[in-house]
């Protein structure tokens, strides 16, 4: 019987990376194992996911070295860089994060050319740059000239995948269900009511689980190189902020009610890279056409087990609950 190829995963304790270690396990028919990547194999979480079968390695994004070791033998591997990584005030004044994020990217591609990696898939996303170029809003840039730069940067590593030729699918994420129902999720005012105030204005957003991506990242890879120099958008919905107020409403069992924040709104609070997320929800919610290439009908042909965003919130109720208590 043939041997099954190794898949290996940068992030493999995050939710996307921990998404497709989840899909290749619980896929009996799967033709991949996973070699699962991480800093410190003696975390929790590393040590969880050996206990699981998963092989572990140590590596480093920053370390393009460690980076071919762990990528050596591998048929594939699933690239996942994060913006949003704390870092203190100290080594982002020695290393900006857009930056790193662009080494970190650039790393990987130069490992996975020269381990000879024959399928990579990139979590990237657009260059929102143009976009308030064309329109001439002079929205507010940060980090060194960047209107979005946990998009933005992304969007130039894509080029680095390109000019080494590496065999890559580049993979366009929305939002995630967990981002929205967490990170963004309703909050109380003044008066006890539940208000949902995601600066979308009457647009559509568009949104996914994590653990949808992991099935959909396993079904791109099992397509052999059918994708490879593609871009593909994937999602599970597109929804209005009205529609996931009801939503959270029916689930929670109280009324949410939406009442977005203008974007220069988001930009004035006092929160962590406000200005650059406002900035990135912006240009989501102004380009439509975005909004129609993340394909729903693709990623539903990709990932049969696709779950609306209804039935996420649905299972997730009681926790919902708990947390708007």
């Amino acid at each position: 019987m043939e041997s099954k190829k190794v898949i290996a995963v940068v992030g493999a304790t995050g939710k996307q990376g921990g998404g497709l270690v989840d899909a290749v396990l619980t896929d009996p028919d799967s033709p991949f194992v996973v070699r699962a990547l991480t800093r410190d194999a003696s975390s929790r979480a590393a040590k969880e996911m050996a206990a699981r079968g998963v092989e572990v390695v140590e590596a480093d994004l920053d370390s393009e070295i460690s980076l071919v070791q762990a990528f050596a033998g591998a048929h594939g591997v699933f690239v996942v860089t994060d913006f949003w990584s704390p870092l203190t005030p100290e080594q982002e004044a020695v290393r900006p994060r857009t930056i790193r994020e662009f080494e970190q990217a650039t790393n990987a591609a130069r490992a996975a050319k020269a381990a000879g990696v024959s399928h990579v898939v990139w979590s990237t996303l657009e260059d929102t740059r143009p976009h308030f170029e064309r329109t001439g809003d002079a929205v507010p840039r940060v980090m060194g000239g960047y209107t979005a730069p946990h998009f933005d940067v992304k969007a130039s590593a894509d080029a680095v995948f390109a000019e080494l030729q590496v065999p890559t699918t580049f993979l366009r994420l929305p939002f995630f269900y967990e981002t929205v129902f967490l990170g963004m999720g309703p909050v109380r005012n003044e008066r006890g009511e539940l208000i949902l105030s995601i600066p979308i204005a009457d647009r559509k957003m568009t949104v996914i689980g994590a653990q949808d991506i992991g099935r959909t990242v396993h079904r791109i890879f099992k397509a052999a190189d059918h994708w490879i120099g593609e871009t593909v958008s994937i999602a599970a919905e597109h929804v209005t902020g009205a529609e996931l107020a009801a939503m959270l409403s029916a689930a929670i069992g109280e009324k949410v009610t939406y009442q977005p924040f203008s974007w220069p709104e988001f930009r004035g609070l006092d929160v962590p890279h406000a200005i650059a997320v406002s900035n990135g929800l912006q240009f989501l919610a102004e380009r439509p056409e975005d909004t129609e290439i993340r394909d729903i009908e693709l990623t539903h042909n990709l990932n049969p087990e696709l779950e609306s965003y209804e039935a996420w919130i649905g299972r997730h109720g009681a926790a919902l609950r708990a947390l708007n208590a």
